[in-house]
């Protein structure tokens, strides 16, 4: 038995799930619109440039869930799902999953976003291991700053070592599935990385380390990808 390890944003899904509910928190009006997508749009595209100060972005992305009581949250976070995030499961991630849980392997997302953003999404993975970056909470609130160390970059290596210690589990075998050049500290750590539709960044580097690139993106899924410009 290994460890099958997925990130989640363009990888498991044909869309940013923490870009997407920046999005649904704008058409809500639980945000101000116009300066919250001017933001979403500048942190989403530093992430893709690998230019992103994780702490800057959590301050920003984190205090909607400050700023409004849990009932809430919970209750936005479930259309949300609906509305966002299963018109974007693509079925080809779907199928990759179910192959390497018939195989017996240890099902494991790792993602940068928030656990309350994807708690939910790797529900419907069936997949019951996430390690997501960590909003605090405190007395049933949550306080807008971060609980432990980010599981972005050089942090998902972290968090990682300290799960297969507290599970006694190795990378042993191990696969991990990203589209990003920012997880290639991770990528380089497990026995069989591949490149999932990856970006050019991680592209070059998957063909200089003959990593295998494969694509999970379904063509039937229209209006999954977020907008570009």
């Amino acid at each position: 038995m290994a460890l099958a390890i997925f990130d989640l944003d363009n990888t498991l899904l044909a869309g940013d799930s923490d870009y997407l509910w920046g999005v649904f928190l704008s058409e809500t009006g639980a945000v101000d619109r116009l300066h919250y997508e001017k933001e979403n749009e500048r942190f989403y595209r530093q992430y893709l440039a690998g230019e992103l100060d994780i702490y800057e972005f959590l301050r920003f992305s984190m205090k909607p869930l400050r700023d409004n009581p849990l009932g809430k949250l919970q209750a936005w976070r479930q259309e949300f799902v609906e509305q966002k995030i299963l018109p974007i499961i693509l079925d080809p991630a779907v199928e990759l999953v179910e192959k390497h849980r018939q195989q017996g392997d240890t099902l494991l997302i790792i993602t940068a976003t928030n656990s309350f953003v994807t708690a939910p999404i790797a529900d419907l993975f069936g997949i019951k291991h996430l390690i997501a970056t960590e909003p605090e909470m405190r007395d049933g609130h949550f306080t807008g700053e971060v609980e432990g160390l980010p599981s972005f970059r050089e942090g998902k290596v972290q968090r990682l070592n300290e799960w297969l210690s507290n599970h006694s589990l190795s990378l042993e075998g191990s696969s991990f599935y990203s589209d990003s050049h920012n997880d290639m500290p991770l990528l380089e750590r497990v026995d069989h990385p591949v490149a999932v539709d990856p970006d050019p960044q991680l592209m070059d580097r998957a063909k200089t380390q003959g990593w295998p690139v494969i694509s999970l993106k379904s063509p039937s899924r229209p209006g999954a990808d977020r907008p570009s410009g």
